[in-house]
């Protein structure tokens, strides 16, 4: 595929097809990796992107409670006193 370099502004770039942007998932930002004599263009994603609201709502449903204990009955803490 060849692409024109277009001016923007003081910069020059490029334009990607909608089609382009969907097939390989590209949204807000890309990640731009130089490798021996190619530029290679990777999706960045986000993938934590909203698990603050999603926590803070499971919280608030009471859906956050352990499903086991943290500590066993069997625990012995002395070995890691020294």
């Amino acid at each position: 595929m060849e692409l024109s370099v277009i001016n923007i502004g003081n910069s020059k770039g490029i334009r990607l097809s909608k089609t382009i942007l969907e097939k390989y998932s590209i949204r807000d930002k890309i990640e731009i990796i130089f490798e021996k004599g190619y530029i290679i263009l990777k999706p960045k994603a986000a993938p934590r992107k909203g698990w603050e609201k999603k926590f803070k709502k499971m919280h608030e449903n009471k859906d956050d409670k352990f499903l086991m204990s943290d500590v066993f009955e069997d625990e012995n803490f002395d070995e890691w006193i020294k």
